[in-house]
């Protein structure tokens, strides 16, 4: 996956880990796991640097 790319998907996921902390509790399954995978997206990107 190119870094771009990658970049897009942290977005994507970023914005919709904020929309779901409006409607959810912070500590929801639901937060919790768009939280998990933003880390993953991050991760990959900082390791392909």
């Amino acid at each position: 996956m190119s870094n771009s790319t990658l970049l897009q998907k942290i977005e994507q996921c970023r914005e919709e880990m904020l929309s779901l902390s409006r409607s959810h509790s912070l500590t929801s399954e639901a937060v919790i796991t768009s939280s998990v995978k933003l880390d993953q997206l991050m991760n990959e990107y900082e390791n392909k640097k």
